[in-house]
């Protein structure tokens, strides 16, 4: 089933990540989460998919092996999870992919709208359906087959990921303030 496949690709993928300390990171390395407060919403919310009944297939809570100290993350996977969990509700910002099956592509972008978030997301399938589906998808910025930053395309959130557009030319406007003067006539 394409689900127990997805699960096994992601399980080796979390296991494979290296932790390591910034200054000795190599490509495909992560180091540290940036604060104690963001470092414990993690772990809490590692902690509460557990908690919630989510299957944890890799990492969970606690440090990665080797590291006693600093807030560094394991990476984790959640399996089985559904949209109603905490997991699935909140933004992490932090080594944790959470996977939730869907029936056919409309489930799947119904659940992606659920939210009261949207930053990013990101799409894979055959380029023509994965557009269609990218623009069905109410985020800010939505990165299509593996697609690279552009950091001359608008960066923002919808919803409460934010307000306002960084980079590119939307990002400048924020910089702006737009006068209209009306009664004069064109010279």
């Amino acid at each position: 089933d394409q689900q127990d496949k997805a699960i096994a690709i992601a399980k080796a993928a979390a296991e494979s990540v290296k932790v390591m300390m910034p200054g000795e990171a190599s490509p495909g390395a992560i180091g540290p989460i940036s604060n104690g407060n963001q470092y414990q919403k993690v772990q809490d919310l590692i902690e509460t998919g557990i908690k919630e009944g989510a299957t944890l297939v890799a990492g969970g809570p606690g440090r990665p092996e080797g590291f006693n100290k600093g807030y560094f993350a394991r990476p984790t996977v959640f399996a089985n999870v559904t949209n109603d969990m905490t997991i699935a509700r909140e933004e992490i910002f932090g080594p944790v992919l959470v996977m939730i099956p869907y029936e056919d592509v409309d489930d799947a972008v119904e659940m992606a709208n659920d939210t009261v978030y949207g930053l990013a997301g990101y799409v894979q399938g055959a380029e023509d359906e994965a557009r269609k589906v990218a623009n069905r998808i109410r985020a800010g910025q939505i990165q299509v087959n593996g697609a690279r930053p552009d950091f001359t395309a608008p960066f923002g959130g919808y919803g409460q990921s934010g307000n306002g557009r960084e980079w590119g030319e939307h990002g400048f406007e924020e910089f702006l303030e737009v006068k209209a003067v009306m009664g004069y006539k064109a010279a």
